[in-house]
């Protein structure tokens, strides 16, 4: 409880009181391990019967492998990708796509984000794209926390999510967009970046209703388009252009605990139009949704551990 209260302290949130029960979850969630000896010991002793205490322990291990080792073990996933099959890049394009870190509450912190620096730096990239959902109410050292970034060799291409835009709003927007700029993260909503074939474009959250791409036929289109949004559904926005653009994504967590029949059921109020993971054919564009590293709502991941997609573009 005392180390809740500090952490709340610290969080930049408009809504204390919540941020302070979420984070009495997540240390009650030690006392898994001493339900595991007590239940072991009354088993030991009979005040248990045989099928209470083998109930018992199969929650206890199934809670203690989602809170504390499947969200620690972060694992790197290739997949073979044309942006647009009618017309292959000459120089094919190597480069690592992450979102929904979450930083704050539950995930985020100095343990993981150095081994998700380490594998992506194993892999020699052309850059780096992050699809948004950075933050979950984050501390107010959010810089601090980012700075393992830096370390990163190739450049760092971002835009934002809905936990960046929307609730707790302004005060977690200026926290992250300064905690990005002086850890050599660019920003690129509404922008472009050139490369020899192909543009990479930011787009804005579509649940913050920033998800423009009005223009896009306007421009030149001598090359292939790279789309980095972070809801995998703003591919239904995206206008009808000579070449099929690549969208990168993420926002669904890929359920973040794949259970029968609820993980679907839960999965209709986060995406209208069925993504979940992995790659989606759609008219004007295809998607390509990662599962991201970190979690909301509640501090578990089962069957869905954090993943750094590495996208072999060609």
């Amino acid at each position: 409880m005392l180390q809740a209260w500090r952490s709340a302290k610290r969080t930049e949130t408009t809504q204390p009181l919540k941020a302070f029960i979420l984070l009495v979850v997540f240390y009650c969630s030690y006392l898994l391990f001493p339900w595991v000896l007590l239940t072991s010991w009354q088993w030991y002793v009979n005040e248990i019967n045989n099928i209470q205490a083998i109930s018992y322990l199969v929650i206890a291990i199934f809670l203690i492998y989602a809170r504390f080792i499947e969200p620690h073990h972060v694992v790197v996933k290739h997949t073979d990708l044309s942006i647009d099959e009618n017309q292959p890049l000459q120089q094919p394009l190597k480069i690592a796509l992450i979102a929904d870190l979450h930083i704050g509450l539950y995930s985020g912190h100095e343990r993981q984000l150095k081994k998700i620096v380490q594998k992506i730096n194993q892999q020699q990239l052309d850059f780096v794209v992050v699809s948004g959902d950075w933050t979950y109410e984050p501390e107010n050292k959010l810089a601090q926390e980012l700075a393992i970034l830096k370390q990163i060799h190739c450049p760092v291409y971002s835009v934002n999510g809905n936990h960046d835009e929307q609730y707790p709003g302004p005060p977690i927007q200026a926290l992250l967009a300064n905690a990005l700029q002086v850890n050599n993260v660019i920003d690129i909503e509404n922008k472009i970046v050139e490369f020899d074939e192909v543009r990479l474009y930011g787009v804005g959250d579509l649940w913050a209703g920033k998800a423009h791409m009005e223009n896009l036929p306007e421009l030149p289109q001598d090359k292939l388009w790279l789309l980095l949004s972070h809801n995998p559904d703003t591919v239904d926005m995206v206008p009808n252009l000579p070449t099929k653009p690549l969208m990168l994504s993420g926002h669904t967590h890929g359920g973040q605990i794949e259970l029968p029949w609820l993980t679907s059921y839960v999965m209709k109020k986060v995406s209208m139009l069925g993504h979940k993971r992995g790659y989606y054919r759609h008219e004007t564009a295809n998607v390509f949704v990662t599962v991201g590293t970190g979690m909301v709502g509640a501090p578990f991941r089962f069957r869905v551990p954090p993943t750094v997609d590495i996208l072999h573009l060609h």
